[in-house]
């Protein structure tokens, strides 16, 4: 199987861009020191005896690669993979270019892509000699003759002796210690994914272990008992007392009794007083009447939808300390080294323009993501880098280097947060709760070597420049010379491609700064690189005297870490974070395949480091084979502190989310959400019926309950041959779906847990990377993969709408997932939001622009299934229904200045039964406010800034959206919402945001809104006071209610005057002149009539 592997010569072919299945030609390449390619095509490349044979199937084996099993060549193979950058695509070539330098920044961490090493000692050779994970060098005979990783597979290959002392290398176990390998170290068979068409792998011989003569974990054979001792078999439970690692806690019945009691009564009241509205019209103003019914009964409707869902809130919590015990705890029988059975989780950021998401931001998320409180070996973290930029790209890398240091800093010390630009910028002692004495120093070192990281990564932009023009006149320079070799004087001026050049000096394959075919945002290769390689499965302290801080007794491990650029091209849909996201899914499952899916906005880190094993606790547990995802609370910073524009939408997460945590579960709302993976594949719920009829092979029946099930044993409807038209024609892929569904079940340690999986089935090491497996992942990301497949459809993230967050957990829920909200004591993750109005309009307008689609498309819950809980179905329905309630509320907003300017108003009279029902509806909704505020936890004045700017966002952007909506589905037609007129930023001020004025039209509602009111409000003062018997009473009933429009608009009238003092007085004067000319205007249009006999005496207080 050696000659499987790359060499020197080139990576030979495996298929893995998509294989025979897709057509694809398929090579790979390695680029020398001269700048050529060498590529390879299959048929070239003799990999056997039988040169016919057919590589078109891949086989990817479960079993996980032993420690025995681990030679000098396949980490080679690993540490060559890290080190390249893989780039590839539609009718594209597959190439693999080895990079000995990836950032202009010294790398020394041993998992990064291009970190230093001893040269090769071959002649002629650029090569650098194999690292093991410590970063020392790998010597493969005795005589400590250096050699590269491809010379080494050329000498094995060739006549298999060392180039060195010319003797045979002699095979030797791997021992654990770095030290010099030996022996005649050829690729195991166990690690090749290329399996020939007619050949079959023996699993046999994989899970037999050589060394005991047994079967390993997961067969039916498990090791003797020792010292009258267990064996690795399952635990009796009743030996040790059986906990659940989380617990569903009620809310206190003096809470939520009276709560819904209200609810109920207001419901009965508002029943009633509709009702008596409906049979009390008021004659003199008919049109007046009937619109404020017509919207009464909408707001009826619309309160029901939002309220009923609410009946059941639930509080939850985790049990850390027994998840340890559970799957980490040391057995000297079973678990001797301590490892950890928790299952992989995958990490996903994605971000698309490093000008509106700066790049610092994005490497400050990944840095907190891999100092990550969670088993390094189960950590991967992914960025999708959408627009292909070599400044993120770069910026990703120095973030690695700057990891080296900052990780260990963060498990030393504990520190919290783990976003080295928040930290060092926190109020308050340092050193508060801090055990070790060598804190301060060590704090001082890091913040030092985070200000130089940061000064290189602003400086990557002008570098990048500088670079690029220099490679480029050199290039200019060639072109001239050859020009004036050939004796021909350039009548035009030299021409050449102005690229944009990587810091190896080669060209970048993603996007350049002057774009070009092949070369722009929309049209750019596939590109993966393997930033930080898989870590050791366990662990690897430092020393004393490496780097700037004593790590001698610190796990400097770093988490696999991978940037990826899907492949772009026009014409087609790339479907915009959605396509992105199922890229992600895709590639990742190639590459690490982690059962759990996280995934984070490029500005939103993790603040809390725990919250992924508090996450993990809910899948892990008992029933947890049913849910789909846990969605984590956002939490804003840099919000004024007054909240103007409700950013942080407490009452929205603490509140409805919380709710809806009692019923089906939360609504999926774009980030801080870990997903199981196999529910993104489209798959059902498991039902534990399908293990009745499945039998066990082993003749044990009490291991039904623990076997793996194929993926056609989820969906009775999928046929194996089915499987390229769902999800493509990558066969890694589709093996890695029952994987990653097995291991993501919980452990079967109770006799209730009737779907588990065995205890430490997932403490093996995971199988290493190769470029086959690499170039898969990456043929995987190309822009035709999704063509006639069900990505985006029934897998995946959902296309079609702009808020495909939502459509996926609603697909998920009515397949009859449920999903779980979890509020962690400690924020879980931060993010930034727009504190500006304007951006603040244009965010909510994109969120009900999405449900408008919602509304109008298959989506809607209207159409779910009956596995869609009843009142979840009510939550949905509200989803794609609010936008549509802005209508009758700007109708509504306009009533009190229409019924001061006519003298009329919505009842002709004021009586008993109308005060009674508005007593009884206002004590209500006083009454739910404060309940509600006590069992979410939102304070009041959240309560309050939400209900400010649900008027403000109703009448602007929901009314928006709805025209948006209506237009593109009656008639096809898209408009746009654009921003003019930026103000003047204040850079001292950290709230300079908050009072930029920057116009829209979605302010024109509103402001129309305000001023029809106030001059409702003049007008009609005015006429109460020329009139010859003033009528008081009528005009303080109608400017109430204009005073209760003009109160929930008060933040929109800050955000128009900008900063306070900014705004000149004459504007007021200004203001408030037209306003009176404008009143004795329709005073003297309109004058008042005479007063009758019967009015001479006046009416005393009466409303209208």
């Amino acid at each position: 199987m050696a000659s499987s592997q790359p060499s020197k010569k080139g990576i030979k072919n495996s298929g893995g861009g998509g294989g025979g299945n897709s057509g694809q030609n398929l090579k790979f390449a390695r680029r020398t020191s001269s700048g050529r390619y060498i590529t390879l095509s299959k048929d070239e490349i003799d990999l056997s005896s039988d040169s016919s044979g057919n590589y078109s199937n891949y086989t990817v084996h479960i079993p996980a690669t032993s420690d025995d099993e681990t030679s000098v060549a396949t980490k080679a193979e690993e540490q060559y993979v890290s080190n390249s950058l893989f780039t590839g695509g539609f009718n594209s070539v597959t190439r693999a270019h080895l990079m000995d330098r990836v950032i202009d920044s010294k790398v020394t961490h041993p998992q990064m892509a291009g970190s230093k090493s001893s040269s090769c000692g071959m002649p002629a050779c650029d090569g650098k000699v194999m690292k093991d994970d410590r970063g020392v060098d790998i010597i493969p005979c005795e005589c400590r003759f250096k050699i590269c990783r491809d010379c080494f597979l050329d000498a094995q290959k060739d006549s298999g002796l060392c180039p060195g002392c010319k003797e045979p290398y002699t095979a030797e176990d791997d021992d654990d210690d770095p030290v010099p390998y030996g022996g005649t170290l050829a690729l195991p068979g166990s690690m090749s994914v290329i399996m020939r068409q007619n050949e079959e792998f023996d699993h046999n011989k994989r899970l037999f272990n050589k060394t005991s003569g047994t079967y390993g974990v997961g067969n039916a054979y498990w090791p003797p008992e020792e010292d009258g001792g267990k064996g690795g078999g399952f635990e009796d439970p009743a030996d040790k007392p059986w906990r659940p690692l989380t617990r569903r806690i009620p809310i206190d019945t003096s809470i939520i009794s009276p709560y819904r009691a209200l609810i109920v009564i207001r419901f009965v009241v508002l029943c009633l007083f509709l009702s008596w509205r409906v049979r009390h019209p008021n004659p003199d103003a008919m049109w007046l009447w009937l619109m404020s019914i017509i919207c009464e009964l909408w707001f009826g409707f619309s309160w029901i939808l939002d309220q009923i869902p609410k009946l059941c809130p639930v509080n939850r919590s985790v049990d850390l300390q027994l998840l340890r015990d559970k799957f980490e705890s040391p057995d000297k029988v079973t678990n001797p080294k301590g490892r950890s059975d928790l299952p992989g989780i995958d990490f996903f950021v994605s971000t698309a323009d490093p000008e509106k998401e700066p790049p610092l931001v994005t490497a400050n998320t990944i840095l907190s993501i891999l100092a990550t409180e969670y088993p390094v070996e189960k950590i991967a973290c992914y960025i999708s880098d959408d627009g292909g930029s070599l400044l993120n790209f770069e910026a990703l890398a120095e973030a690695c280097t700057f990891a080296e240091l900052w990780v260990p800093f963060c498990r030393k010390h504990d520190i919290e947060p783990r976003n080295p630009d928040t930290y060092f910028s926190l109020k308050g002692d340092p050193t508060k709760n801090k055990k070790r004495i060598d804190f301060v120093k060590d704090r001082r070192k890091v913040k030092r070597e985070y200000d130089e990281f940061k000064v290189r990564i602003n400086n990557l932009p002008d570098s990048i420049r500088r670079r690029s023009d220099a490679f480029n006149a050199r290039e200019e320079m060639k072109v001239l010379k050859s020009i004036r070799e050939s004796g021909v004087d350039p009548t035009e001026p030299i021409k050449i491609k102005r690229a944009t050049w990587m810091a190896d000096g080669t060209h970048w394959p993603g996007t350049w700064a002057n774009p070009s075919k092949d070369h722009a945002k929309g049209d750019h290769p596939g590109i993966l690189q393997v930033m930080l390689k898989p870590p050791s499965p366990d662990p690897l302290h430092g020393s004393e005297d490496e780097g700037v801080v004593d790590y001698s007794d610190i796990d400097i491990r770093l988490p696999m870490f991978v940037y990826m650029s899907r492949e772009k091209r026009s014409g087609y849909d790339h479907n915009k974070k959605a396509g992105a996201m199922n890229a992600l899914v895709r590639s990742s499952a190639v590459l690490s395949n982690g059962p759990f899916i996280l995934n984070l906005d490029c500005d939103h880190y993790v603040n809390n480091c725990m919250a992924v094993r508090e996450g993990i606790c809910f899948m892990m547990d008992r029933g947890g084979e049913d849910i789909c995802y846990i969605q984590f609370p956002q939490r804003f910073e840099g919000i004024d502190p007054s909240d103007r524009y409700a950013n942080h939408n407490m009452v929205f997460f603490d509140g409805n989310m919380r709710a809806l945590d009692g019923l089906q579960g939360p609504f999926y709302v774009g980030t801080g959400c870990m997903f199981r993976r196999f529910a993104l594949y489209g798959f059902d719920p498991p039902k534990v019926n399908m293990l009745s009829k499945k039998k066990p092979t082993n003749g044990n029946d009490s291991g039904a309950e623990t076997q793996a099930l194929k993926a056609s044993d989820f969906d009775p409807e999928l046929d194996v041959n089915e499987l390229p038209r769902r999800f493509g024609n990558s066969t890694m892929l589709a093996a890695s779906i029952p994987v990653a569904e097995f291991q993501g079940r919980p452990i079967a340690d109770h006799p209730a847990v009737m779907y588990g999986r065995p205890p430490g089935v997932l403490r093996d090491n995971r199988v290493p990377l190769d470029a086959a497996i690499v170039a898969e992942s990456v043929s995987v990301i190309s822009c035709w993969y999704e063509d006639k497949t069900e990505w985006g459809d029934r897998v995946g993230w959902i296309y079609g709408s702009v808020t495909e967050d939502v459509v996926t957990g609603y697909r998920m829920h009515n397949r009859g997932w449920r999903s779980i909200y979890w509020l962690t004591k400690r924020d879980a993750f931060r993010g930034s939001a727009p504190i500006n109005l304007t951006d603040r309009l244009h965010q909510v307008l994109r969120w009900a622009t999405g449900s408008v689609e919602i509304f109008f498309s298959r989506n809607n819950a209207f159409l779910a299934s009956k596995r869609l809980k009843f009142l979840q179905r009510l939550a949905y329905l509200n989803v794609g229904i609010y936008p549509f309630t802005s209508i009758f509320l700007l109708v509504y907003c306009f009533l009190p200045a229409l019924s001061l300017l006519s003298g009329h108003f919505i009842v002709k009279n004021l009586n008993a039964a109308f005060l009674i029902y508005l007593l009884l509806i206002t004590l209500c909704l006083i009454g739910l406010a404060i309940l509600e505020v006590k069992w979410s936890g939102v304070s009041l004045e959240d309560w309050w800034r939400n209900e400010q700017f649900w008027l403000i966002s109703g009448t602007s952007s929901h009314l928006a959206a709805v025209v948006q909506g209506l237009l593109k589905v009656i008639a096809g037609i898209e408009i746009s919402f654009t921003l003019t007129a930026k103000a003047v930023e204040d850079a001292d001020d950290i709230y300079a945001e908050l009072y930029l004025v920057k116009w829209t039209s979605l302010m024109i509602p509103p402001i129309v809104i305000a001023m029809i009111n106030v001059l409702a409000i003049v007008v009609a003062f005015s006429r109460t006071i020329y009139s010859l018997n003033p009528q008081w009473g009528k005009f303080i009933g109608g400017a109430f209610f204009s005073f209760w429009v003009l109160a929930h608009l008060y933040p929109f009238f800050k955000g128009l005057m900008g900063r306070r003092g900014k705004t000149p007085t004459i504007v007021f004067v200004w203001s408030g002149l037209i306003a009176i000319t404008l009143s004795l205007l329709w005073v003297a249009i309109n004058p008042i009539a005479a007063p009758t006999e019967n009015s001479a005496g006046g009416s005393g207080f009466k409303f209208p």
